[in-house]
């Protein structure tokens, strides 16, 4: 019987306690989520090779940021190349773009840098390219790049073989020499595009039909005023040629920094590239 003139306090439901502690818990989970979407913590950009994960030795190390610095200070094209101990519970494109970003990686109205980040703890590794030199890097040559030459090295434990032959793929392309890389991606695919085949029937009855026309016109006395009959102009064939992937955007200055320690110059990467693991 409750006591008169005081007041009965409700009694907490058996449904109400376990609410509460949903509740609590999903609190703490969108707390913890925030502290994983936060910027990780990154090594600084202390050279062109930042070997945090200490995959290199002081030699290897030299070597390969001689081959770089040559590179860009004939070019501008600012290649880097990262190891790190953890991505920290990110995928590697996350990470990798983000740390692309706050080193800034290239010039920044050509935006011409690029990146080869090695994660060993995880076991992934990833090119990626700045918006400047996708038209060169793209996204299926680096795909080859990781999968022929990085990662083979990379499964033996020869990380240092790996990273170099991956630095020394990327500066081949980026100097134009990107035929065998263009055939080796060639022969990588798996299964073509439907879309493609279609286009390329299409153009190879175009091409039948052409010279089908030519034929009957050279048989027919070649009337139609031009040579072989009904194609004047010139205009034979109907072939044309189209111009190669060029990096563009080498004409810019060279980043700052050189002389009180080297510096990203002000560029940005928009996700190209490619990943892979081993």
């Amino acid at each position: 019987m409750a006591h008169p003139g005081r007041r009965s306090r409700p009694a907490v439901s058996a449904l109400g306690r376990p609410l509460h502690a949903l509740l609590l818990g999903l609190v703490l989970a969108l707390i913890a989520g925030l502290a994983l979407a936060a910027d990780p913590s990154f090594p600084a950009l202390s050279g062109r090779v930042v070997d945090a994960a200490g995959l290199l030795g002081p030699e290897d190390r030299t070597a390969i940021e001689g081959k770089l610095k040559a590179y860009e200070d004939k070019t501008t094209d600012q290649v880097v190349v990262a190891t790190v101990p953890s991505l920290q519970g990110l995928t590697i494109e996350d990470y990798g773009n983000r740390l692309f970003r706050a080193w800034a990686l290239g010039q920044k109205k050509t935006n011409n840098g690029a990146l080869l980040l090695v994660a060993p703890s995880e076991r992934k590794v990833r090119i990626e390219v700045g918006y400047g030199l996708e038209g060169a890097l793209t996204d299926a040559l680096s795909k080859v790049i990781i999968t022929t030459a990085v990662a083979p090295r990379f499964k033996t434990g020869d990380y240092t073989g790996g990273i170099n032959a991956g630095v020394d793929a990327m500066l081949s392309i980026l100097s134009g020499d990107a035929e065998e890389w263009q055939r080796r991606a060639k022969v990588r695919r798996d299964e073509a595009d439907p879309g493609q085949v279609i286009l390329y029937v299409v153009i190879i009855l175009c091409i039948l039909f052409l010279f089908s026309r030519m034929n009957r016109g050279r048989r027919g006395g070649g009337s139609g005023g031009g040579p072989g009959g009904g194609f004047a102009g010139g205009h034979s064939g109907g072939f044309i040629i189209l111009p190669g992937p060029s990096s563009g955007g080498w004409s810019g200055g060279v980043s700052g920094g050189f002389d009180g320690g080297f510096s990203g110059g002000g560029g940005s990467s928009g996700g190209g590239g490619a990943s892979g693991d081993w």
